[in-house]
């Protein structure tokens, strides 16, 4: 099986064969009527995902509201709908999936910026001289009305350390960041039993408000472009330079995502 074959609850299947990482990840199963609704009932507030997309597409929020008279609620894009109950609120999610093969994951209430959520990309790659090395973060935030940080879909980019200053010590943001790199070298490795020959991979990062990190998604061909709204160029240039030694060549023209202000 092609590395690239894998889907989002493929990759979920693989990963949380492995203590740790079963540790960080949110539950996940197939998006059912059935269990969607369980999971509503446990958690409150869930992500529903496609099993194949990228760039945020796709993606809804939705809620269990206690003592509202429309209890349901969802966001898709910029809309928010609302129903009275759960029949009515599952035929509209529905049409939202045209189809598709979803996933439903336990939702994590993220951390904010200016108001505003936001998440981690982590890159690690393929080292020139052998192994695996981490590369590059940075912090993604949501455009003010959408649930999704993706930049193509109007999020904000940020230094990571300038966003995660606000919540913790330097000593705790050192401890945070070994554990992110811990879990990526795990993720890899992981897959790598099933899928060996993986040059690259993008891992997206929930915080929560405990500081304990959350693997929302593995990217197998993650964009590189916002690593150029950084500051620091030193971090581009690195993943440039490891992308060259495996033959990658990348698209560093950032459309639709923004620097951080």
């Amino acid at each position: 099986m092609g590395y690239r074959k894998l889907d989002k609850w493929s990759k979920y299947v693989i990963m949380r064969r492995e203590k740790m990482l079963r540790k960080h990840l949110p539950t996940t199963r197939i998006a059912t009527k059935r269990l969607l609704l369980r999971m509503l009932l446990h958690y409150g507030m869930v992500y529903m995902k496609p099993a194949r997309g990228s760039q945020g597409r796709g993606v809804m929020r939705v809620e269990k509201r206690r003592g509202w008279k429309r209890k349901y609620v969802y966001q898709h894009g910029k809309r928010k709908r609302t129903f009275s109950n759960y029949h009515q609120a599952y035929a509209s999610l529905q049409r939202e999936m045209k189809g598709k093969r979803y996933i439903v994951q336990k939702g994590i209430w993220l951390l904010k910026h200016k108001g505003r959520p936001f998440d981690i990309r982590l890159m690690i790659q393929r080292a020139p001289r052998g192994g695996f090395a981490t590369t590059g973060t940075f912090t993604r935030v949501a455009h003010p009305r959408k649930i999704v940080t993706n930049g193509s879909q109007g999020g904000s980019i940020y230094a990571t350390d300038v966003v995660l200053r606000k919540y913790a010590s330097p000593a705790k943001r050192r401890k945070l960041y070994r554990r992110m790199n811990s879990l990526a070298h795990r993720t890899v490795r992981q897959l790598w039993r099933v899928t060996p020959g993986i040059k690259e991979l993008g891992l997206d990062y929930a915080i929560d408000r405990n500081l304990k990190p959350w693997i929302l998604e593995v990217n197998s061909k993650p964009g590189v472009s916002p690593y150029t709204l950084l500051r620091d160029k030193s971090i581009i240039r690195r993943i440039v330079r490891y992308g060259r030694a495996y033959g990658k060549t990348y698209s560093l023209v950032t459309r639709k995502a923004k620097r951080g202000r």
